[in-house]
């Protein structure tokens, strides 16, 4: 399926103009060496343009359109028209001369190959070049010589002649081409994902641009070892891919990678999406959607439009207009040595995958403290919520993005890993985020909405957007009570460094009857204390006390389980953002 939909997506590209045809792909160069009619090296030019990286300005190769590079493996295997300078010149700063020259000779040869009887000037000077160049003499050529460092350590080259660049004549293109198809050394058999028999490629092209993965790119579909082989055939062969399938699937996946603004990083997966109809306008708003990514549009837009998608209208977006029926697909992939990983791979309608974000944002939604900036809370803000901001690593568990963006575009249940996560957080720093609070009211949201009951031990008068003063769960009310004995000791002790919550939370919210009887007796103390001060503020706070002690009863659970710990959090979040918004309303 994921071949079968880049596939699909490389020929909608191809349609639009956006990629060339089978053949050619994106190639990174560096240097143009400019050749006379005899083949002569007449001038190295280079072909670099400035990019801005961070705040700095640098060299970087130029991304042209041009033969497609096959995938090295430890094998000698030249690339037409554009490589480095062992195959093109036969010399490199590698310190193996001998593999050199037989990387320059298995250039010459598919030069040879593919351009023997083409009435072409460029053509013809191109053979010249290679019937008369001479690897050793790389390192005297005066042309060669403002650059050499550079192009020794492994820059790209191509070739210009007469003003013009080699791979941008007709007849050399059509060359190329013919020698492409004809491709007498493949296999053949049915290809996997068009049904059509054909060339079978053995080694598919290399994927760049994933996170993690080798910078000359890692294997999407890859046999390393017997172990994975079948009826003796090997590597692709065990999974048949046409050659023509193989370069649209890889040259699409490529594009969408290269394109950085629509490319997303969720712990250790990179992620990219596509509509089937092509255009970036989906992907945008998408990542702006889901993901926090910057769009031109505010939350308030992006939730409006997202509405009408919902309801099936069509929406302006950035020039374009988005079809809620559109194939949408997501696919997230992790580095593995030279290999890729697929973490996920999410196929609906756009307006599908947009219902369930809307359902898992209205799952999420808590009062929110007034210094929290973001309006709605990002898949990975969520993801930070258990990960030890203190931690050397502060990447979340690895199979946790993946985990939670199927539950949330899948509208299924949430991982248990992310609420365990979240409550191992809370025990261990004593701290009750929106974040946090935020995932255990979905979590047991989606729990009820799955089971089609409610949770006993956390139920839905506990899931609230903000404080309900109703609720009678126990477990509720003690997060609640702790909330408030804090803010006493608080009170009477202006300027305290530390709490009640910093020595007794985690206690306190799994054995309230060995903690709360304490707490309860110390607050007496901290109450008189306050008395003295703000007689006002001391009634106030003896007043809540009062009210939540005799919904409490006379006895305290001696335990709470891990719903019940959710309750008595949720409890203390809701009371604590009750009394900040109170004060900023006076």
């Amino acid at each position: 399926m994921i071949l079968q939909a880049l596939t699909q997506y490389y020929e909608t590209l191809v349609q639009a103009g956006v990629l060339a045809g089978p053949g050619w792909g994106p190639v990174k160069a560096s240097y143009a060496l400019s050749i006379a009619a005899d083949g002569t090296l007449e001038q190295v030019t280079s072909i670099q343009t400035e990019q801005l990286r961070g705040k700095k300005t640098v060299l970087a190769p130029q991304v042209l359109t041009l033969p497609a590079p096959v995938k090295r493996t430890v094998g000698i295997a030249a690339n037409f028209l554009c490589d480095n300078s062992g195959y093109i010149l036969g010399a490199d700063n590698k310190g193996n001369p001998q593999r050199s020259l037989a990387c320059f000779a298995a250039c010459k040869a598919l030069h040879t190959s593919v351009l023997e009887g083409v009435d072409s000037p460029s053509a013809q000077a191109l053979l010249a070049f290679f019937r008369t160049w001479i690897p050793e003499y790389t390192l005297e050529h005066p042309a060669l010589a403002e650059y050499r460092e550079d192009i020794l350590s492994g820059a790209n080259l191509l070739f210009r002649y007469n003003g013009s660049y080699v791979h941008e004549d007709p007849e050399i293109r059509r060359a190329w081409e013919r020698h492409y198809r004809a491709d007498t050394d493949s296999p053949r058999g049915i290809c996997l994902v068009t049904g059509e028999e054909g060339p079978v490629e053995s080694v598919h092209p290399a994927i760049k641009n994933v996170s993690g993965a080798q910078s000359s790119g890692a294997a999407l579909v890859s046999f390393n070892a017997p172990a994975f082989c079948s009826y003796g055939k090997e590597q692709n062969l065990n999974a048949p891919t046409g050659k023509y399938a193989a370069f649209a699937y890889t040259a699409a996946l490529n594009y969408l990678l290269a394109d950085r603004e629509h490319v997303y990083r969720l712990g250790d997966a990179t992620v990219v999406c596509w509509a089937r109809g092509g255009g970036d306008a989906y992907q945008a708003f998408f990542g702006g959607a889901l993901l926090g990514a910057p769009t031109p549009y505010s939350a308030a837009d992006l939730r409006g439009m997202t509405a009408q998608l919902c309801q099936g209208i069509p929406v302006d977006f950035q020039e374009d207009k988005l079809d809620p029926n559109m194939d949408f697909y997501i696919l997230g992939l992790s580095p593995n040595a030279a290999r890729l990983s697929v973490r996920f791979f999410l196929h609906n309608t756009f307006r599908g995958f947009l219902e369930h974000i809307q359902s898992h944002y209205r799952r999420l939604e808590i009062v929110r403290p007034s210094y929290d900036k973001f309006e709605t809370l990002p898949i990975w803000k969520l993801l930070d919520e258990p990960v030890n901001q203190n931690a050397r690593d502060k990447s979340p568990a690895p199979d946790l993005a993946g985990e939670v963006l199927r539950a949330v575009l899948n509208d299924t249940r949430y991982p248990a890993t992310l609420l365990n996560g979240v409550a191992l957080r809370i025990r261990a720093e004593r701290e009750v985020t929106r974040g946090r609070a935020a995932i255990l009211k979905a979590y047991y949201t989606k729990l009820a909405e799955s089971t089609g009951h409610e949770h006993p031990d956390i139920p839905e008068e506990v899931l609230q957007v903000s404080l309900n003063p109703d609720a009678t769960n126990v477990s509720y009310l003690l997060g609640r009570l702790f909330s408030v004995l804090e803010a006493v000791q608080a009170a009477a002790n202006p300027g305290i460094n530390a709490t009640i919550r910093d020595k007794y939370f985690s206690g306190a919210s799994a054995t309230p009857a060995a903690v709360f009887p304490v707490l309860v007796n110390l607050a007496q103390k901290h109450l008189k204390k306050l008395n003295a001060a703000n007689r006002g503020l001391s009634i106030a706070y003896e007043k809540q006390m009062t009210e939540l002690l005799s919904k409490l009863g006379t006895e305290y659970p001696a335990h709470l389980n891990l719903p019940q710990q959710g309750s008595f959090q949720l409890g203390y979040y809701f009371q604590t953002q009750a009394r900040y918004q109170k004060k900023e309303e006076k």
